[in-house]
């Protein structure tokens, strides 16, 4: 019976290195603009611009045709510093 019962811990030791080998894999992330403030439209293209290194009429084009992804393969914390400051100026944003 102990020994029956070691292997379960065993077992269970393997479940959580699985789980931990799915959450490695997710580190880029992208940044997606689902919408904005109309009121905040120019305020949205300039930090679309600035963040992902576009023209104007880029990141214009990109704003007006949101839901769209800004920004790809970034690590979480600067996702969500982006998703902050997007945030803050009345764009609506979500990490993917």
């Amino acid at each position: 019976l102990a020994m029956g019962g070691m292997d379960g811990g065993g077992g269970g030791s393997g479940g959580e290195a699985k789980e931990e080998e799915v959450v490695e894999e997710k580190t880029a992330f992208d940044l997606k603009l689902t919408g904005f403030d109309s009121k905040s439209k120019i305020k949205v293209i300039k930090e679309v611009r600035a963040i992902a290194e576009l023209g104007l009429k880029e990141a214009k084009e990109l704003v007006e045709g949101a839901p769209k992804v800004v920004k790809k393969g970034i690590k979480q914390e600067d996702a969500e510093k982006l998703k902050e400051k997007l945030e803050s100026i009345g764009a609506t944003v979500e990490i993917v």
